[in-house]
């Protein structure tokens, strides 16, 4: 189980130089964990800079992976996780999902340096 991080996705979606090697992760959706902070980052994110179009699109494909909510459980993780090494909420929250489902994230995102369950692509 991998957990896609919202600045893959970025990548990914705006066919970014690296957007070929991350075609590979994506061949089986049900195997990649989308917590509900990355689908808001990747929105947010393509819709101010690709419009909604782009951003409803996107959206579309990161649902066909597992979206899951993050519980009470989840945010006093991520608060943990923000705390011990020392990353942003939105970061911690995605560490924390990752943590509670045994997934690794694959990021591109140098905040995930610290996190031992996170690889840099």
């Amino acid at each position: 189980m991998i957990l896609l991080d919202s600045s893959v996705w970025i990548e990914y979606l705006a066919g970014g130089a690296k957007a070929a090697r991350l075609e590979s992760f994506l061949d089986r959706p049900q195997d990649i964990l989308t917590p509900t902070v990355v689908l808001y980052e990747v929105y947010k994110k393509l819709k101010r800079e690709k419009g909604e179009e782009a951003a409803v699109t996107a959206v579309a494909q990161l649902t066909r992976t597992r979206i899951i909510s993050l519980d009470e459980h989840d945010a006093l993780c991520a608060a943990d996780i923000s705390l011990e090494y020392d990353i942003p909420m939105a970061d911690a929250m995605v560490a924390a999902a990752a943590r509670t489902f045994g997934a690794r994230v694959l990021t591109m995102d140098a905040d995930f340096a610290k996190i031992p369950w996170a690889e840099a692509l």
